[in-house]
């Protein structure tokens, strides 16, 4: 049986949060507390506490959230909340 991947609620949920999240203007020289606040909130839902660590300026930070336990051995996920600027220059694709 073949099935709508967008139908199902797993799909349509990470579809939705995609959106939200590409929504923001990341670039880099821009603050990133906004986003930081929506990935805050979502792990907050699902019960997943975290924490900010903050840039000198307090115009950025990172956000630390652990799942599991603290024990040697864990697996950890890093990512960017931001974009390199492409002002300037010129690309054609």
């Amino acid at each position: 049986m073949v099935t709508n991947r967008r139908s199902d609620p797993l799909t349509r949920n990470a579809i939705q949060l995609l959106e939200l999240l590409v929504g923001f203007d990341s670039v880099s020289r821009n603050p990133n507390l906004p986003i930081i606040a929506l990935i805050e909130d979502y792990l907050d839902e699902c019960g997943i506490s975290s924490t900010r660590i903050y840039s000198p300026d307090k115009k950025k930070c990172n956000l630390l959230a652990r799942i599991g336990p603290e024990e040697e051995g864990g697996i950890i996920l890093s990512g960017h909340t931001d974009v390199v600027p492409v002002d300037g220059q010129d690309w054609k694709s």
